[in-house]
């Protein structure tokens, strides 16, 4: 049987108000955010709408909305665990004594830093002024290993060309507000 575009969406109307509430209770619980709630069960609506066709011809049309539900409220919770991972990281503090700066350094280094594109200024930053390991670093900006290797060798190669130095270890020092 063939039903037409308007009868389709007004079934899905129906669906819509007879499930929206159950839906939103249900996001509610599993995040135990409220006002995130609402979002995913329109959201997991919206989803089910671009399958409308399939979903109204299955047994348990409810069942297969809770689903799509379940699977946004998880990817939102992997989403929120690797946000808090990546600013954990980024605001570690580490024990260090700093001992009266080279404060033009500073200067110098972060002006340098500004011209640097961003990628190659967020490895060098938290690799160095951070002190973050290659994994961590990656971690952080959602990169491979690798790619934070060539671009924290290539950062601090520009950064030494634009600083006029060839001393990697005054950058580094600079990097990180100490005394070289």
């Amino acid at each position: 049987m063939v039903t037409s575009d308007g009868d389709a969406a007004t079934e899905f109307h129906e669906f819509f108000e007879r499930h929206y509430v159950e839906l939103a209770r249900l996001a509610h619980l599993l995040t135990g955010e409220p006002d995130a709630a609402d979002d995913l069960a329109a959201d997991a609506l919206l989803a089910v709408w671009h399958r409308w066709d399939r979903v109204r011809a299955a047994d348990h049309p409810a069942a297969y909305a809770r689903g799509v539900l379940a699977n946004l409220v998880r990817g939102r919770i992997r989403s929120a665990v690797r946000e808090r991972r990546r600013v954990a990281l980024f605001w570690a503090q580490r024990p260090e004594s700093v001992d009266a700066p080279d404060v033009a350094g500073v200067v110098d280094v972060q002006e340098a830093l500004r011209r640097l594109p961003f990628r190659k200024r967020a490895c060098v930053v938290l690799r160095h002024a951070f002190d973050l390991s290659e994994r961590d670093t990656a971690l952080a900006l959602g990169v491979s290993v690798g790619t934070v290797k060539s671009q924290t060798s290539k950062g601090m190669a520009q950064l030494e060309q634009l600083l006029g130095s060839s001393d990697g270890n005054r950058t580094v020092a600079a990097l990180a507000g100490r005394k070289k």
